[in-house]
Formats: C-alpha cells, sequence, structure tokens
C-alpha cells in the first residue's frame, strides 16, 4: 500500500510499533531451556494487549502467533515443544494486525555460547538492511534495494537466500512489490513516496537452497547451513525512509 492520509501513517505507526514491542519482548526473553511456545508466547503477550492479532493465522491459518525458527530453518517456523539449546540461532518473525493494517518484522537472537560465525552472520543481515535501507528514496528502483544487500551481504563472506524476498505490505501480509534481496536487472518498479513495503535480507552462511519441511510451514536450507533473517517495515520519503517497526 502507499500512505494516502494522516490516518493511515498513524495507524501503520501504531501497529509498527506492537510489533517492535513484541520483538524486543522476545529476544529479551529468548534463553535455553524455554520452547518455541514461551517465546512465541512472550510476543503475543504483548500484541493482544495491544488489541493486535496474528496476522500469519488471520491471512493463511498459521497455526501459531508468531514465527520461529532455530538454525538452518529460514522462516515461516512453528511455535512448539522445542526447547531452545545454547548457541541456538533463534529468528523471531513477527507479523501483526491492528483495525485493518499490518506490519511486519523480524530479529535473528544467538544464544550464548555461540561461535563467532554465527553472530557475524546475525550481525551482517542487519548490516544489510541498514545499507540498503539508506538508498531506498522516492524516484530510485526497487532493485537498488537488492544490489545494496547482496554487496553487503557478499562483502561480510555471506550468501543472500535468492528465492525469498521482501515485499509491499500494509493492507495485507504480501503486496506488491516484490523485493528482491539481490540485482535484479527485471524488477523495473519505482519506489514511489508513501509506499510502504519490507526490506528484510534473509541470508546465509553459504550458498544454499530453500526446501520445505513435512511440517508445511517451516523452509531451511538444503544443506542445513545456518540462516539469519533481519526486516523491518518502512515507509518510502524523498529522504531517509521511516522505520514504522523500530523502537528507537
Amino acid at each position: 500500500m502507499s500512505i494516502e492520509s494522516a490516518d493511515d501513517l498513524i495507524a501503520l505507526r501504531r501497529i509498527g510499533r506492537l510489533v517492535a514491542l513484541a520483538l524486543q519482548a522476545m529476544e529479551r526473553a529468548a534463553e535455553p531451556g524455554m520452547t518455541t511456545a514461551d517465546l512465541d508466547e512472550s510476543g503475543a503477550a504483548v500484541l493482544r494487549t495491544g488489541g493486535a492479532r496474528s496476522a500469519p493465522q488471520l491471512v493463511y491459518g498459521f497455526p501459531g502467533f508468531n514465527l520461529i525458527s532455530v538454525n538452518e530453518e529460514i522462516v515461516h517456523g512453528i511455535p512448539g515443544r522445542r526447547r531452545l539449546l545454547p548457541g541456538d540461532v533463534v529468528k523471531l518473525d513477527v507479523t501483526a494486525e491492528l483495525d485493518g493494517y499490518i506490519a511486519d518484522g523480524a530479529r535473528t537472537v544467538v544464544l550464548p555460547p555461540a561461535p563467532a560465525r554465527a553472530r557475524r552472520l546475525r550481525d551482517a543481515a542487519a548490516a544489510a538492511f541498514s545499507r540498503a535501507a539508506a538508498r531506498a528514496r522516492a524516484g530510485g528502483l526497487v532493485s537498488t534495494i537488492g544490489r545494496e544487500v547482496e554487496r553487503s551481504v557478499s562483502f561480510d563472506g555471506f550468501s543472500v537466500i535468492r528465492s525469498l524476498t521482501g515485499h509491499g505490505v500494509g493492507r495485507t501480509i504480501h503486496e506488491a512489490p516484490s523485493v528482491p534481496n539481490y540485482y535484479d536487472p527485471w524488477q523495473k518498479d519505482v519506489l514511489t513516496e508513501g509506499l510502504v513495503l519490507t526490506i528484510e535480507p534473509l541470508i546465509a552462511e553459504r550458498p544454499c537452497r530453500v526446501v520445505e519441511e513435512t511440517d508445511g510451514w517451516t523452509l531451511r536450507t538444503h544443506n542445513r547451513a545456518l540462516a539469519a533473517h533481519f526486516e523491518e517495515t518502512i515507509v518510502v520519503t524523498k529522504g531517509a525512509p521511516l522505520v514504522l517497526t523500530s523502537t528507537m
């Protein structure tokens, strides 16, 4: 969607703030020994208190509130009885709806003690977002975002997962345009002022394909490479984008 009124921006800021607070609560709660269901509930409680609902449940019938993926799992992991272990790389993906508006954000948490490479992978995903967001300005091409993500991730010694992308968001979870994490010369869409989208580097420690687990939801790397995910919902402007899903 694109921002068409002050009310649109107010509503998106409200749900974006709740997503950010849920992610923050989950990051703080994550520790070895807890189940992914318990971790899910720590974020769900924040969202329910604010009147928000799980967008994956509403739109796709997802069997959890938030998406939690561990180690080689990239995205769409189902919370459950799995217990987190020291050193796990945990992806927290929160997409929530309030009053008809949706925001989407993700963080990667590395539970101690963890190898330095896992921490660097986490940091590389966040750095790629920052570098790409700095170039996301009205009048530019959507493909500029992917070019910057891929450059950043490659510089840090890792690999983008090419089949998973960012996307437009706002009224439902996945809207136009698609926002690849690599340079796609065929992606000719122009970034327009007020456009709402996600920039979400999805990366792995080495090149991989994506495979779906038997649960019908969880996506993982085919070679069991560790994966990381960082995501924010932004509003495109003539200058620096507005980041809706950050507590900063």
